[in-house]
C-alpha cells in the first residue's frame, strides 16, 4: 500500500479509501449488503493497508455508520485508521432532522459517534451546502466540534467553487478550523471539477478525495449491462449521459491492450492529477479492493492519458444540493 498526505495536514492515508455506501442496504441503499456481507470488505481492506475509511450519517440510515464501526473495531487498531464520516441529510422527518444548523451538527456527531463505537473521528465533513443555514453558523460550530476534541480534522463534499471559497475565507477571517479536503464528484466521464475546484484546492493546499471515481461501475463494463444498483441508483441515472460511452469504450481499449481490468485502469487515471490524495473506492466483490490497489502501480503513458481524455463531452453540474 501507498500512503500520502492529505492535502497539506500532516495525516497520512492510504492512497485508495474504502467507501462504505455499500455496507447497510436500507434507506436509498436497497441494493447494498447486510452485515454479515459487508464485514469481509472491512476485513480484506484492513489486511491489505488501507487506513481510510469514509462513511456518512445518511448512508442507510445510520447502518453503515454501525456496520464500520463495529468491524473496524475488530480488525483494526483506532490509533493506525483514518476513519471519516459526513452530515447533511435528513435522519428523521420533522424540524431540525437534518442540515447544517447548530443544532443538526451538535446532534449528529455524537449520534455517528454512537454509531461508530468511536470517541472521535478523523474527519468530520459537511456532506452538501446548507442554502437554509448561515455558513457562518456552521463553521463555528464544526470549529466547537473540533476544541471538543469530536473530530480531528473537517472537510467538504460537493458544491460550488465560489461556496468552498467563501468558507474558507470566513474560517481565516474568524479564526475557526478550516476544511482540509474536498470530496468532490471526479472521473474520467465527469470533469467539470476540473474548471474551478480543482485550481482552487490546488492553490490552497486541500486534499481531493473524490466520490465515484469509477462512475458507480459505468468506467468498469460495457455501456449497456445493467446491475442491481444502476436499475434502482435513481441519482445515479442524474449523472451520465449517452455522450458518455465513447469514454467508457476508450476505457476498455486500454484495458485490452495493457491486459488490465478496466477498473486499474480508470483508477490509475487519477495518478497524474495534482492534489487527488485518495480516490474513494466502493466494494461489492473482492477483486474491487485488488483492482485499486493493483492501480497505484499502473502508470499510464501522456498517449493514453490523452486517449482516454479525448472524447470527454461536457455535462451539466448535478448533485450539488
Amino acid at each position: 500500500m501507498k500512503y500520502v498526505k492529505l492535502g497539506s495536514t500532516g495525516l497520512d492515508v492510504s492512497a485508495i479509501c474504502l467507501g462504505t455506501m455499500s455496507f447497510g442496504g436500507g434507506g436509498n441503499h436497497t441494493w447494498g449488503y447486510d452485515e454479515e456481507a459487508s464485514r469481509p470488505f472491512l476485513k480484506q481492506a484492513v489486511e491489505a493497508g488501507i487506513n481510510f475509511f469514509d462513511t456518512a450519517n445518511i448512508y442507510s440510515v445510520g447502518k453503515s455508520e454501525e456496520i464500520v464501526g463495529r468491524a473496524l473495531k475488530d480488525f483494526a487498531k483506532r490509533d493506525e485508521i483514518v476513519l471519516a464520516t459526513k452530515l447533511h441529510g435528513r435522519m428523521r422527518p420533522g424540524p431540525n432532522g437534518g442540515g447544517l444548523s447548530r443544532k443538526a451538527i451538535m446532534t449528529e456527531i455524537d449520534r455517528s459517534l454512537v454509531r461508530l463505537e468511536t470517541d472521535y473521528v478523523d474527519l468530520y465533513q459537511i456532506h452538501r451546502w446548507d442554502y437554509e443555514t448561515p455558513i457562518e453558523e456552521t463553521l463555528e460550530a464544526l470549529h466547537d466540534v473540533v476544541k471538543a476534541g469530536k473530530a480531528r480534522y473537517i472537510g467538504a463534499s460537493s458544491m460550488y467553487a465560489w461556496q468552498f471559497s467563501k468558507a474558507l475565507y470566513l474560517a481565516e477571517k474568524h479564526g475557526w478550523t478550516r476544511f482540509v479536503t474536498m470530496q468532490n464528484h471526479y472521473n474520467l466521464i465527469y470533469r467539470e471539477e476540473e474548471r474551478e475546484m480543482l485550481p482552487l484546492c490546488a492553490d490552497q493546499g486541500i486534499g481531493v478525495i473524490p466520490w465515484s471515481p469509477l462512475a458507480r461501475g459505468r468506467l468498469t463494463r460495457d455501456w449497456d449491462t445493467a446491475t442491481a444498483r444502476s436499475d434502482t441508483d435513481e441519482f445515479g441515472k442524474l449523472l451520465y449521459v449517452d455522450s458518455d460511452r465513447t469514454v467508457v469504450e476508450r476505457v476498455g481499449e486500454v484495458a485490452a491492450e495493457r491486459g488490465v481490468p478496466r477498473a486499474q485502469v480508470a483508477l490509475a487515471w487519477f495518478g497524474g492529477k495534482p492534489g487527488v490524495a485518495a480516490p474513494i473506492i466502493g466494494a461489492t466483490k473482492p477483486e474491487h479492493i485488488d483492482d485499486a490497489i493493483a492501480s497505484l502501480d499502473l502508470e499510464l503513458t501522456p498517449a493514453e492519458v490523452a486517449r482516454l481524455e479525448e472524447p470527454y463531452a461536457p455535462h451539466v453540474t448535478v448533485g450539488f444540493r
